[in-house]
């Protein structure tokens, strides 16, 4: 055991995702952001992004239909439900 390493045969954080790994990150970011169009948008728009750009590969460019919806609908989810909850507060402050 003289020479070796712990973590020499583990791939480290910041490593690229293999494919299972992304296809997972891509469903799972289309079903929050499925589920951010009717309860809490405002967290789960954001998780769906992330989990959306991870299954991207943090690239633009992919063949992915679920990172590109994930991502997509989770910034519709933040922008609507943001606009919701200042809805809901009662006043945009811009009056008062």
């Amino acid at each position: 055991m003289t020479g070796t390493r712990y973590f020499e045969g583990k791939r480290r954080g910041g490593g690229d995702l293999t494919g299972d790994e992304r296809s997972t990150f891509g469903v799972i970011g289309a079903v929050c952001a499925v589920l951010g169009l009717f309860v809490m948008g405002f967290v789960l728009g954001p998780i769906a992004m992330v989990c959306g750009w991870l299954a991207m590969g943090r690239r633009w460019n992919t063949r992915s239909k679920a990172a590109v919806v994930a991502v997509v609908l989770g910034a519709l989810d933040t922008v609507f439900g943001l606009i919701w909850l200042f809805a809901a507060s009662g006043s945009w402050g811009l009056w008062a």
